[in-house]
């Protein structure tokens, strides 16, 4: 079965020297689907044209919630514009979202840039990837309010008692290699269940060595986490993961 990340940053500077070769090893892991976010008006146009160049990247746009404040309203509104205009050569909107470790300070305005994402969203009807960093309940409530039904919670870092929440809601949360070494994650997959998960890397961050970069051939790991933790084969798990995504993105 195809494996998949969901979330990962393939524009990254740390990746300009040996692109090539790392999507060869996701390849040989056998990842087929690399879901690259942006994060803010030059992102999002170096991500569709790493789509454009790489057959197994799928763009998502979007604004990370420090850059969206970054925006005058002008250039917010022209963003979403843009977005909406490519909405045919993306799997998703992401990375969105609200942020409370950064700019606590100004999490209204944040929360006006996010709201105008997930409208955006609705509109065009695409997925979600959410960033919800310190800010879980913000982003849930919000949510909530609006009522999407495609949300991704990726590398959530809430509350079990939340997490129950999303679950009740039938969103996803998608898991890093981190895993590995953090009980968190190993206890968010065991309430969640196969059912709400999927897998992504968030590389070059959070892999499953401290301090090592990351990259999409590690989610086999995940993988065998998941399986370990829920009972399963790899086989079932990747089966029940490549059907979430297919209900969530396809």
């Amino acid at each position: 079965m195809p494996l998949l990340d969901i979330h990962a940053h393939l524009d990254d500077e740390q990746f300009k020297p040996d692109l090539d070769e790392v999507l060869q090893r996701a390849r040989d892991a056998g990842v087929t689907t690399i879901i690259t976010n942006g994060l803010d008006i030059q992102t999002n146009r170096s991500v569709l044209l790493l789509a454009k160049k790489y057959h197994l990247i799928k763009p998502a746009l979007g604004l990370y919630p420090d850059e969206a404040i970054r925006l005058v309203p002008s250039q917010l509104y022209e963003e979403i514009d843009f977005i909406e205009k490519n909405k045919n050569k993306i799997i998703a909107i992401g990375e969105v979202g609200l942020d409370g470790k950064h700019h606590k300070d100004r999490l209204d305005e944040q929360k006006e840039a996010f709201s105008l994402m997930i409208d955006l969203a609705m509109r065009i009807n695409k997925p979600l990837i959410v960033h919800s960093r310190q800010a879980e309940q913000e982003c849930i409530d919000l949510l909530t309010k609006k009522a999407p039904k495609k949300v991704v919670f990726h590398c959530f870092g809430g509350s079990l008692e939340q997490a129950k929440d999303i679950k009740r809601k039938g969103w996803y949360f998608s898991i890093p290699p981190i895993i590995l070494r953090n009980q968190s994650f190993q206890d968010l997959v065991q309430l969640a269940g196969p059912d709400r998960l999927l897998t992504e890397t968030d590389s070059p961050y959070l892999s499953s060595v401290k301090g090592k970069r990351n990259e999409p051939a590690e989610i086999p790991l995940v993988i065998k986490k998941i399986a370990e933790l829920e009972g399963l084969s790899a086989g079932e798990v990747e089966n029940i993961i490549y059907k979430n995504y297919s209900t969530l993105f396809l």
